[in-house]
C-alpha cells in the first residue's frame, strides 16, 4: 500500500492534477506490485473556499476519468483522497474509490464539517457511511479528516464489517497529538486498520505537517511519515483483525441495549 503525502497548490487543481499524476507514475515505477494507492483530503483545490464555487469539479467528473484510467492502467485499487465537487449546486468534500479495473466503488461525501476552517459556510455535509470491498476479500470505510473526531462513525462502520478505515486528510499544526492519538484510539477501539494520509506544506496561514499513518487493530505504528512531501508505504493484513477480534471480543461483550441512543 502506498500512501501519496503531499503539498497542495490551492486554487490551482491542474497544477495539483498533473502533480498527483506524477506521484502516481512514480510510486508504480518504484512498486509496480502497488495493491493500493491513497491520496490526501482536498487535493484538487486545497481549502479555497471563497472560490470553490468556481473551482469545484462539476460532478468530478474531470477527477474521475483520468483516475479511472490510471487505476486500470497500473492495475492498481485507488482510494482518491477527496476532491472538492459540484453536485446540484452544492459543493461536497468527496472521497472515491476505484478497483483495478479502474471501475468506481464508492463515492463517500465527508458527513462532519469542520467549523475551525469555515467548511460549513461553503459546504454541504455527507448523508451516508459508506463501506467497500477490494475485489471482495475485505470491507473497508469511509472517513475523511474531522470525521475521526467522531467515534460513533468508526464504530458504525466497524460494525457494517470494516476490517481497515481509510482516512485522507488536511490536519494542521498545532494538533499532531490530536491526531496520532485520535487515529490510535479508532484503530483500537474498533479492532482494525488505520490507514490515514495527511497534506504537507503550507496553505495561507496554515501549516500541515504530515505524518500520515498506518495503524493496525493493536494500535501499533506500521508506518509514519514524516513534516515533508513523500511517497511511503506500508503492508496490511486483514487477518489480524480476525485474531485481535478473537482475543478481545469487544463485539461480542457490548451491551447496545444499555446504552444512551
Amino acid at each position: 500500500m502506498v500512501l501519496l503525502q503531499s503539498d497542495i497548490q490551492i486554487g490551482k487543481p491542474d497544477v495539483n492534477r498533473k502533480h498527483m499524476q506524477e506521484l502516481i507514475q512514480q510510486a508504480m515505477e518504484k512498486n509496480p506490485n502497488t495493491d493500493i494507492i491513497v491520496m490526501p483530503e482536498m487535493w484538487n483545490t486545497g481549502y479555497a473556499l471563497t472560490e470553490v464555487h468556481e473551482l469545484a469539479d462539476p460532478h468530478g467528473k474531470k477527477e474521475r476519468e483520468w483516475l479511472q484510467e490510471y487505476a486500470a492502467r497500473y492495475k492498481v485499487n485507488i482510494v482518491a483522497g477527496s476532491i472538492s465537487e459540484i453536485v446540484d449546486e452544492k459543493i461536497y468534500n468527496s472521497m472515491y474509490v476505484f478497483n483495478k479495473e479502474g471501475k468506481e466503488v464508492a463515492r463517500y461525501a465527508k458527513m462532519h464539517l469542520f467549523r475551525l476552517m469555515d467548511e460549513e459556510k461553503y459546504l454541504a455535509s455527507g448523508e451516508e457511511p459508506i463501506t467497500f470491498s477490494f475485489d471482495g476479500n475485505w470491507t473497508a470505510g469511509a472517513s475523511i479528516c474531522y470525521d475521526i473526531r467522531f467515534p460513533e462513525l468508526g464504530r458504525t462502520l466497524a460494525l457494517a464489517g470494516a476490517k481497515v478505515l481509510f482516512v485522507p486528510a488536511e490536519w494542521p499544526h498545532p494538533r499532531l497529538h490530536h491526531w496520532r492519538t485520535l487515529l490510535m484510539a479508532r484503530a483500537i477501539e474498533n479492532q482494525m486498520y488505520v490507514v490515514s494520509c495527511n497534506r504537507v506544506g503550507v496553505s495561507k496561514d496554515t501549516d500541515f505537517f504530515g505524518h500520515s499513518l498506518i495503524i493496525d487493530p493493536w494500535g501499533e505504528v506500521v508506518i509514519e511519515g514524516g513534516d515533508q512531501e513523500e511517497i511511503l508505504t506500508g503492508t496490511i493484513d486483514p487477518a489480524l483483525v480476525d485474531e485481535v477480534r478473537g482475543r478481545i471480543p469487544v463485539f461480542e461483550d457490548r451491551r447496545p441495549n444499555l446504552y444512551f441512543s
